[in-house]
């Protein structure tokens, strides 16, 4: 069986809004920057590779003048969301052993990946995987799952997706792949 895993929510936290309200002490500020970057199309440009974080710093400063230094220091600080979930991670090297390939895949935008790549050595127990930046598709369009299945040669029959967004389980689902909406690790435990 193929273990593919989601990485935000799944392998690393990706909280923006406790992110945003621990950067600010002011709640209105926060949600205005969730508004603002998290809620854009420019923030799915970034995850299809379409967008650079300057090019997306400069339409949101135009778009809020305002908030110019705001929008400044969420993005320089951007990476510091993306904390390891222990209880998934410790799973990895078990699934392996037991003959299991593991594989990712996410929407996620070139900065962040290459900072998780280079920050989590957890990566390297991964036959591969597929970001979204790397191919300009997002889930849970299914261009994405049939470039993982193609890029790998699996069958999605021998394939279980573990995805915290159930539009993205779903749509796994009719790619033939067995999806699994990720609640907690243990959910996980059921399928070793």
């Amino acid at each position: 069986m193929n273990f593919i895993f989601d990485v935000g929510n799944v392998l690393v936290d990706y909280r923006p809004m406790q992110f945003l309200t621990d950067l600010f002490s002011n709640k209105a500020i926060a949600e205005k920057m969730h508004k603002t970057i998290y809620k854009s199309a420019e923030w799915l440009d970034m995850d299809r590779g379409l967008l650079t974080p300057e090019e997306a710093i400069k339409i949101y400063c135009t778009r809020e003048p305002d908030f110019q230094p705001e929008i400044h220091q969420v993005m320089q600080n951007v990476n510091s969301m993306f904390t390891p979930k222990p209880a998934t991670i410790n799973l990895l090297p078990k699934i392996k052993e037991s003959g299991h390939d593991l594989y990712y895949l996410s929407n996620i935008q070139y900065g962040i990946r290459d900072v998780l790549l280079e920050k989590h050595d957890f990566f390297n127990l991964f036959t591969g995987g597929v970001f979204s930046c790397d191919i300009h598709y997002i889930k849970p369009s299914p261009e994405i799952y049939r470039y993982l299945l193609e890029k790998y040669s699996l069958n999605p029959e021998d394939c279980l997706f573990f995805d915290d967004m159930e539009e993205n389980v779903k749509a796994a689902e009719k790619e033939g792949i067995k999806g699994v909406l990720f609640t907690t690790a243990e959910c996980v435990l059921k399928f070793m």
